[in-house]
């Protein structure tokens, strides 16, 4: 008698859609969707949540209104993933997104503290897998910015990392020039 294999259910974009919308996951999870997998994501610190604010505040100052930004809110890569970045620069308004969460991504930005080797394994996978041309980690424990750029395969060619006093320009915002201080906490 054979025994049949044991798998892994893979969730597609749908699927975990349709179990978030009923309620499945407690009030407040932190969870997305990663290459099939629900992952729960820690708690915030401090730290991080002062960061998100940060690059926010940053962006929002060097890009203005031509781009939307998306504090840990979904953005639908491919049918098997749906996460969430501390921060993601699309085109386009917010009323744009209505109907359905953007798919392109100019620049996404995680905060990385606890995460920081999920950050730079599995997430900066997805992101050049799924062609966002630009992925930044704010690395909290070094105090540095991890720049990512031109997407290849399952990893980026081109990689910085910078500290203050070193300025970054985003690629979607060309004319811009962002102080590293101002996004570190």
């Amino acid at each position: 008698m054979s025994t049949p294999a044991i798998r892994l259910h893979l969730w597609t974009r749908e699927e975990y859609d349709r179990i978030v919308e009923a309620g499945v996951f407690p009030e407040g999870s932190r969870v997305q969707l990663i290459d099939g997998e629900i992952i729960e994501m820690p708690p915030q610190g401090s730290l991080h949540a002062t960061a998100i604010q940060l690059v926010e505040r940053a962006l929002a100052r060097a890009c203005g209104e031509s781009f939307c930004l998306r504090g840990q809110m979904p953005i639908a890569l491919d049918l098997r993933s749906e996460p969430e970045p501390d921060v993601a620069l699309v085109r386009g308004a917010p009323r744009d997104y209505r109907a359905a969460h953007p798919a392109t991504v100019e620049l996404a930005v995680e905060v990385a503290d606890a995460t920081l080797s999920f950050d730079r394994g599995r997430k900066r996978a997805l992101y050049a897998r799924n062609r966002v041309p630009e992925y930044w980690i704010v690395n909290v424990p070094d105090a540095c910015l991890e720049v990512h750029r031109e997407p290849e395969g399952s990893d980026y060619r081109a990689v910085q990392v910078l500290r203050p006093p070193a300025t970054v320009t985003p690629l979607a915002c060309p004319a811009a020039v962002i102080p590293v201080a101002d996004l570190l906490p």
